[in-house]
């Protein structure tokens, strides 16, 4: 069954311009009427925000932001959140617009800057109005691409300080993914660039059809025939909610597969054992890859989570003798790689296994990961975008805006790791993969392929199928380097009011009106409440602030002796040794039996746990939840001495041998006494409320009743007011803390305005920013030369994938002494930050100090890299991050220090680092 079907015009009123109009005729297919919508809005001047699904066509509204914009002389930005996804884009406006109308900005590279249209990266344009750049003048719209970026985590409160600073006469090309709520964020949009047209379309230009891919069998994933489940016939209805594979039913036939396979092996009650049933698999990569090519559904994009398995991907596939390609085509792969490659140093080529690379290639066949050099990731997508490579095996950053729409989409696993654990993918993320299949203009149907789950049932696959999508949550919040920058152009009171205008606090602001009616509504009933909170025998409120106080101490009371109890059980099961007899909880409720101790162990929350071997013969673990008091041993067995509790022989030994065991006492300690000086409080309240007037008052009962109402609700009020203060008013809590905390560092004055210091800090666009800039005031870099100073400038910038790595090795002595140096002025920063409530600034990591530096001594890649695991990629994306804070360190300082810098940027930017 289907997706989303192309969006026409034909029941749509035809929106039209002259300006459309002309940008219209250059184009050689029609224009969408969602696009149209945009662009009527762009030409007469309103922003836009345009969410639609991948490969809709939403990048042509931008694009005629840049064309509305040269036509009139005027300049044009175009803002992407990946370096990648800008050179991409780069080039593609040059071919259209000619070299001299297109520059590009990404921090490392510098091309034709002052040019009409512009490509950047969205962090340079940020840094651009900070620093009021001459570049700006002119400036007649920006469009943000993948502006849902701003739901990012680490990066996302960049777009929302590019869209709070950007002059209002520049008008905003906002192109966004499907999110849930465009609606709320066209509205923020609205509401802070003074007017925005949202334009939202969940239609897919290419309709795409979802399929199981099972043993050597593809499947439709959703029922297509005339009958739904049951022999019910579907409605038309029904079909056409299947079509946009919205309540389609899954298909029947897989179902069936999966509960004959379900029954393999079974075996009766009767004890006879089931044969026959189906075994389920999901085909290998060279078979998948072939069932395409067969049906001519590539080319296609295999999404693996695993760098090293699309790496896996592709050996298998070409070592399985798959041939994808013509001999004509062949000869224009090896073309193609020897332009894009010329560049690189022979032995770089070498280590970067070249000539495999080279041959998986001609077999139409690559990876495409982040942890390839940019040089062999570029010209896979030249070479898949020309219809030469026909199958990449890629991680999900491929979905992440880079141009590369396949006919197929296969997916191999649901199931993705996030760090901690395999979860399974959400609706969103699906659908951010699968909307690479379907090329407009070349497909009439896109095909998602999900390979067989053995973990997953089938009905969870199909119900990933829709068109669901996640909400876009903002991740704003102020920074050191934010502060002194918006208090370098304006006071306290407009640094504020500049907050208070961002997506965080227009999303906690409408959090808070809904709570401020219930809020409302609460306090008219907590009136209602009180009036019936009232005695003719005397002062109730007293009466009543007695037994509060009472119930108080009596909660508190218990709490204290259960944690005691807690401790002391603790305690006990750590005393315990290998042998000992203690009694468990086992059989009926309340009764206990014998368990020998076989070890003590702790689990990660430290509970200390005792796994033992129990009188009927089973092995499991006890813990502070099984036992009401401390428990003690009641005798002693000497454990067997070979085995352990896994295996029966062992268990039937133990069993034995508490069968002798003749129990000493209840194997209960005493329970903990009561404390003496609280049950004196509680007789005295007790005896205080017997003697209070009112508790003789025979209407009592319906009063308490009334009171503890009230209690409720004023409790569940005090904490919505509470939570609704703390979305309010965190972001200006947070900025007057950072104001404060600056302050009394000396980057900020009494004003506050920032000072000489301020000013360097205001330059330094790191994670680690103020602990960078306490480093360069406290000339922590002095005396570096340019290899160490780069090696050096990785410890603020690196943090690495995973916390088992090989041991840190710092290279000179020098070094040592800077990072023991800044790893000083981190823990100050941390203890003031505790104290201001901010939240901690992240640990320096020196792991790719040695990598760095034997790089910038000149090093070739595989001796810089050495013995590490680290994929050259990786290496490369490191490295011109590293290089991007060596620049800003050279710009915010003068005298030796700038020198050593730039030299430490030259002996960085080279080979594959400079591609």
């Amino acid at each position: 069954m289907s997706d989303h079907a192309a969006d026409t015009d034909d029941d749509q009123p035809l929106l039209t311009n002259e300006p459309l109009e002309r940008f219209a005729a250059g184009l050689d297919f029609p224009l969408d009427h969602f696009q149209r919508k945009g662009i009527l809005a762009l030409s007469e001047g309103r922003s836009v925000l345009v969410a639609a699904p991948t490969g809709a066509g939403k990048t042509l509204v931008g694009e005629f932001a840049l064309w509305h914009a040269l036509k009139r002389g005027r300049k044009a930005f175009y803002t992407t959140p990946i370096k990648a996804l800008s050179n991409q884009k780069f080039n593609d406006l040059r071919a259209l617009h000619g070299e001299e109308n297109v520059g590009l900005l990404t921090g490392d590279n510098v091309i034709n800057g002052e040019a009409p249209l512009v490509v950047m990266t969205t962090e340079v344009l940020r840094n651009m109005l900070y620093e009021q750049s001459s570049t700006l003048h002119g400036l007649d719209a920006v469009v943000l691409d993948e502006v849902h970026y701003l739901a990012d985590r680490d990066r996302g409160a960049v777009w929302e300080e590019v869209i709070i600073q950007l002059p209002l006469q520049v008008t905003i090309a906002a192109l966004s993914a499907t999110v849930s709520n465009a609606e709320e964020f066209g509205a923020w949009l609205a509401d802070v660039r003074h007017g925005c047209d949202v334009i939202v379309s969940e239609l897919r230009p290419v309709p795409l059809e979802h399929h199981y891919a099972v043993n050597d069998k593809l499947y439709p994933v959703f029922r297509s025939g005339a009958r739904g489940a049951g022999g019910k016939k579907a409605s038309e209805s029904d079909k056409e909610k299947a079509v946009q594979a919205r309540g389609g039913r899954p298909n029947p036939e897989v179902l069936m597969l999966e509960r004959k396979a379900g029954q393999r092996n079974r075996v009766t009650r009767k004890g006879n054992r089931v044969g026959g049933g189906v075994r389920l698999r999901y085909p290998s990569r060279a078979d998948i890859t072939r069932m395409l090519a067969q049906r001519k559904w590539l080319p296609a994009i295999t999404f693996i989570f695993s760098r090293a398995a699309c790496d896996d991907a592709v050996e298998q596939v070409v070592s399985s003798g798959v041939q994808l390609t013509t001999v004509e085509e062949r000869e224009r792969i090896r073309e193609i790689v020897r332009r894009r490659t010329d560049v690189l140093p022979t032995a770089d080529l070498t280590m970067l296994g070249y000539g495999a690379w080279l041959h998986s290639l001609e077999r139409g066949v690559a990876a495409h990961h982040a942890g390839m050099v940019p040089v062999f990731k570029e010209t896979v997508e030249e070479l898949f975008s020309a219809g030469l490579v026909k199958m990449v095996f890629a991680t999900e950053t491929l979905a992440l805006g880079i141009n590369m729409p396949a006919r197929t989409v296969v997916i191999e696993r649901l199931e993705k790791w996030n760090g901690k654990r395999h979860e399974l993918l959400t609706p969103g993320q699906f659908t951010q993969l699968t909307g690479r299949a379907g090329r407009r203009g070349k497909d009439t149907v896109g095909h998602a392929v999900v390979s067989y789950q053995r973990d997953v049932e089938f009905e969870v696959v199909a119900g990933l199928v829709g068109r669901r999508t996640e909400r876009l949550v903002s991740r704003f919040a102020p920074s050191y380097n934010m502060a002194v920058n918006l208090l370098r152009r304006q006071g306290v009171e407009e640094s504020i009011e500049l907050l208070g205008q961002s997506f965080a606090q227009f999303q906690a602001d409408g959090q808070s009106s809904g709570r401020a009616d219930e809020i409302a509504k609460n306090h008219r009933a907590l009136e209602g409440y009180a009036a019936h909170l009232q005695s003719d025998y005397g002062d109730f409120e007293e009466y009543w602030a007695i037994r509060r106080e009472l119930s108080r101490i009596e909660a508190d009371g218990a709490k204290t002796r259960r944690a005691r109890r807690t401790a002391a059980v603790e305690e006990a099961i750590e005393t315990l040794r290998p042998g000992d007899v203690i009694q468990v909880p086992g059989g009926r409720r309340g009764q206990t039996m014998l368990a020998a101790v076989v070890t003590t162990t702790s689990a990660k929350s430290g509970t200390p746990l005792a796994t033992v071997v129990t009188e009927d013969r089973r092995q499991t673990r006890v813990g502070p939840r099984e036992f009401d008091r401390p428990p003690e041993p009641v005798g002693f067995v000497r454990l067997p001495n070979k085995g352990g509790p896994r295996q029966p022989a062992y268990r039937k030994e133990v069993q034995r041998l508490l069968f002798d065991v003749d129990p000493a006492g209840s194997g209960r300690r005493e329970d903990i006494p009561v404390d003496q000086h609280l049950t004196e409080q509680v007789n005295d309240l007790r005896t205080r409320l017997r003697e209070h007037p009112v508790h003789a008052d025979p209407s009592l009962h319906e009063i308490e009743v009334w009171a503890r109402r009230h209690d409720e609700l004023k409790a569940k009020t005090d904490r919505l007011e509470r939570t609704m203060r703390h979305r309010t008013q965190s972001l200006v809590t947070a900025f007057t803390s950072i104001i404060d905390l600056l302050t009394g560092l000396g980057y900020l004055d009494e004003t506050p305005a920032p000072t000489e210091e301020g000013l360097r800090l205001a330059g330094l666009y790191a994670e680690t920013d103020l602990v960078l800039a306490e480093c360069l005031r406290w000339g922590v870099f002095d005396g570096l030369n340019a290899a160490e100073l780069a090696s050096m400038a990785s410890v603020f910038t690196f943090e690495a994938r995973r916390d088992d790595g090989p041991p840190v090795h710092i290279p000179t002595t020098r070094l040592h002494d800077a990072v023991d140096a800044a790893e000083r002025h981190l823990q100050r920063i941390v203890d003031l930050e505790t104290m201001a409530a901010l939240p901690a600034t992240r640990d320096l990591d020196a792991t790719f100090m040695e990598v760095v530096y034997r790089w910038a001594r000149g090093s070739d890649l595989d001796r810089a890299l050495g013995t590490t695991d680290m994929t050259p990629g990786d290496f490369v994306r490191s490295t011109k991050m590293v290089a991007d804070l060596v620049r800003q360190i050279r710009d915010s300082s003068d005298g030796p220090l700038r020198a050593v810098a730039r030299e430490a940027n030259d002996l960085l930017v080279r080979g594959v680092v400079a591609y």
